[in-house]
Order: C-alpha cells, then structure tokens, then sequence
C-alpha cells in the first residue's frame, strides 16, 4: 500500500485525512463518507473527551481490579458503567478503522487497472461492485451505520439520562425545541456510594472505580438541576415558579453563588429538549436514542442465532439425509405451522418477559425458513463433483460440510438475514408496544410508542419519532436486503 501511495506521490494530508484523496480523485460518494465520518467521530471525541477519558481509566482500573480481585470487581460493576467502556473504545477505534477503509479504498482506486479486467476479481469483489451500483442501498447502508453509531455512542451522545424524571411541573409534555432554564442546586445528584476503608491495593483500586463510576453516572454534571418556568432574585434569595407553585430558595443553597455569565446568575442553565418531553418530563431524544440499542441489537442477535441454527439444519437435514432429513423436516413442518406469534405469547406469559427470553424467543421462533433454503442448496451442491471428489479423497463429514458446503450456501443465507433483520425489530417492537416485551422504565423504540398513545393528538411527538425511527430502521434494511440479493445473483448484475 506505502509503495502505491509512493507512486503516485499523493500529498500527505490526502492520507492522513480520510476521504480527501478520493475527492480529489472524483470519487464523492465514498470521500463524503469517510470524511463527514470522520469528523463527525472526531467532534464526538472533543466534545466528550473528558467522559471519554474517565471511561478510559475506570476500564483499566476495571482490568486491574478484576486480576487483583474478581469478587470485588464483581460487586461494584454494573452494566451501566459497562455502556461507557463500549462508547468510548467505539470513537476512538472507528477513526483509525474509517483512515485504514479510506487508505484502502484509495490504494484500490489508484490501482484502476484491475477494473477493467473482471476475470482476475474474485466473487466478493463482484459482488461489492455490484453493490455499490445500487445507489440506494448504499444510502441505506450509510443511514444503518449512523443508527447503529448512535445506538453505540448512547452514553456520549444523549443529552439526558433516560430514566431521569425531571420537575414535571415544568417539564411535562414540553414540545419539541424547547428550552427551559434550571437552577443548579449544591446538592450533589443520585446516592454517594461509601469508599473502603482499606488501604491495599484492592480497595484502592475498588475507590478508584466507584469514583469513575459516580461521575460517569451523572456524565461528569455532579449537581441536581430543578427546571423553573421563571425566576427573579430578591436579595440573598431567588424567587422562581414551577407552574402554579412559587417557591423561595437562598442563593447560598446553589452551586456558583452570586457570579454572572454571559449576562445570568452562574446558577441558571438552560437545557435544549430537541423533541420534545413524556408526561414524566423524560427527554424523548435520550429514550429514543438508548431505545436503539434494545431493538438494533435485538434483531442482529436473533439473525445470528436463528441463521446459525438454521444452517446447522440445513445442512445436517440435507447432507446427511435418510432419517436424519426425516425427523429435521419434520420438526421443521411443526414449528412452521404453529403460529410464532401464539407461541411467543405462551412462552413470555410462563417464563415472564425478559430481554434474554425475548432474543432466545424469537431465535427459536424464526430458523425454519433458513433451515428450508440451506438444505435446498445442499442437496444441489451435494452432488456436484467437487463434493463427489472430496468424498472420494476420503475428506471426513465435518471437513466437506464446513470447508465446501456451508461457504456456499452463504449467499441465500445473508439475503434472509438481512431482510429478516428489519421483521424482528417490528416483531420486538409490536411486543414491546403490547407490553409483552422490555419493560420499562428501559427505553425501547415500542413501549416509547405505546407510553404516547393515549396523548397522541395533543402529543403527537412522544409516538411519532419512535415510530419514524423504526420505520427508517426497517426501509433500510429492507433495501439493503435487496441490494444484497440483486448483487450476489448473477442474472441481476447486468
């Protein structure tokens, strides 16, 4: 790759800088990309470097602790603190993965000559450059990267915790692009937790971590905010109203005494809410945001799962045949005649709703269809003479089926991975909606939608941009699903 660059003498700042050089070389779609990419990552990182860092050193102050002593790392971990860990290791690798695609995809573009000669590309390169003819599953690729992103960078990106119920007096039903201002009180938010009293290395290390987590928690704004509708200062004392309540509190009670900024008390702050509030005051962007992470990862761990039992199936009912295929196919004509969503219903009204039982659910509940396509293929391929070779090799079972028969089943397979993803996510939707689902107050995209119902003329934002972002969710999958299916078949590619 250097000697490539070295070649063609390109000015330093086009490497270092992703996308430039391949604007420079009239390549606009994917220089826009990795350019806004990677500014938009890099203007994540300043603006939450400092939580950024704190993540960084309460996970080696989490390593640490875990080697030192797995039973107190054990007790002060939470799944919370783990959010930040994934949020910052995420925007600090993607921008050295976006400047490796971006010298790559570069090196690849001054290396035109292959392009022209398709018979020395291999099949997935085929099959990406038919891809990419597909302009609309590109943009709905770049749209599933940005949810996915967010979804990810929840931590850093959202402006409020979602489970934070503000003063609703004030805050309630607020619609969207409103600003209100709050006075910072003294007191500090949420409950201090007690440090050890030890001085080995453990319990410093534990300190050390409860430290990091206190103020990651609070996203490193330690004081309790108290929204008002409007204030005057009278003295020592400030005045404010919280709907039809007049309150007094004294100045001293507030973080940042008499001092002014840009023309207000330093105890007055203004908060955005870019769409809008609940009925509990709660911000609809944070939940909106946190939710993507319930429904994203809900449909890409049941197409894993499902798509891997689907194809250990098929591929075992088909190569293996006989009674083996019999009994298979046979489950399989069960299960798809039994109404899925009846059996969702018996299994969350037995076991309880869960995240982990809805995933297991639907996995179990949507493998069929793979099962049936896998072993369509294998009884093709199973014939054909390279397996017949292999057999004759004397290659064991396990070999043939892994080596040459599961790579290629793989193009039926990711087509209905990737149009089943945007299904599940509609599924767990509908279930969360019924109340079947995640429960809150954790924040899925459904029970969002179903918490707005019963407002939804008055209120219409509490439902409407849970249900534009799963309607998004799902069109682009959808779309990429096609864009899949029309480059990895042969007689679409033109």
């Amino acid at each position: 790759m250097k000697e490539s660059f070295k070649k063609h003498q390109l000015p330093l700042y086009d490497l270092i800088f992703p996308g430039l050089g391949l604007l420079r070389m009239k390549k606009k779609g994917s220089g826009l990309f990795f350019m806004i990419s990677f500014v938009v990552f890099l203007s994540v990182f300043f603006w939450r470097h400092e939580l950024v860092f704190i993540s960084l050193h309460s996970l080696i102050t989490g390593v640490a602790l875990l080697l030192v002593s797995p039973e107190s790392f054990r007790q002060v971990f939470t799944p919370e603190i783990l959010e930040f860990w994934i949020a910052s290791s995420y925007v600090l690798l993607v921008p050295f993965l976006l400047l490796w695609l971006s010298a790559k995809t570069l090196k690849k573009a001054l290396d035109g000559s292959r392009k022209d000669n398709q018979s020395e590309l291999s099949l997935r390169e085929i099959g990406w450059n038919s891809f990419k003819k597909h302009t609309i599953a590109l943009y709905a690729s770049v749209v599933v990267f940005i949810l996915y992103s967010t979804a990810f960078l929840a931590p850093l990106v959202s402006p409020f915790s979602p489970f934070e119920q503000q003063d609703f007096l004030v805050t309630a039903y607020k619609p969207p692009l409103t600003r209100l201002d709050a006075l910072v009180l003294e007191e500090r938010k949420g409950v201090t937790i007690p440090l050890r009293k030890g001085d080995n290395i453990s319990d410093r290390l534990t300190n050390t971590l409860i430290s990091d987590f206190q103020v990651l928690k609070t996203r490193n704004e330690p004081h309790k905010l108290r929204f008002i509708d409007s204030y005057r200062i009278d003295g020592n004392s400030v005045i404010y109203q919280q709907g039809p309540r007049e309150k007094t509190i004294l100045i001293e009670a507030l973080s940042g005494g008499k001092q002014y900024s840009e023309g207000k008390p330093s105890f007055i702050v203004t908060r955005s809410f870019l769409l809008g509030t609940d009925q509990y005051g709660r911000d609809i962007l944070s939940r909106v945001i946190y939710g993507s992470r319930i429904s994203l990862s809900i449909g890409f761990l049941v197409v894993l799962i499902s798509v891997t039992l689907g194809t250990i199936v098929g591929v075992s009912s088909g190569y293996f045949g006989g009674i083996v295929d019999n009994t298979l196919m046979r489950i399989v004509d069960v299960l798809i005649a039994f109404p899925a969503l009846f059996l969702i219903l018996i299994i969350i009204a037995t076991f309880g709703n869960s995240i982990f039982l809805i995933v297991i659910t639907l996995s179990f509940t949507g493998w069929m269809g793979v099962a049936r396509i896998v072993r369509s293929q294998v009884l093709s391929l199973k014939e054909q003479e390279f397996i017949l070779a292999a057999k004759s090799l004397g290659l064991s079972n396990l070999r043939i089926i892994f080596r040459h028969l599961v790579p290629n089943t793989l193009t039926p397979v990711i087509v209905a991975a990737t149009l089943r993803i945007g299904s599940i996510i509609l599924t767990e939707a509908g279930l969360s909606f019924l109340g079947l689902g995640v429960q809150p107050p954790t924040p899925s995209w459904g029970n969002i939608i179903n918490e707005g119902r019963d407002s939804l003329l008055n209120h219409w934002w509490i439902s409407t941009f849970p249900g534009i972002a799963i309607l998004t969710t799902v069109v682009c999958f959808n779309l990429i699903g096609d864009g899949v299916r029309d480059a990895l078949d042969p007689r679409m590619r033109g």
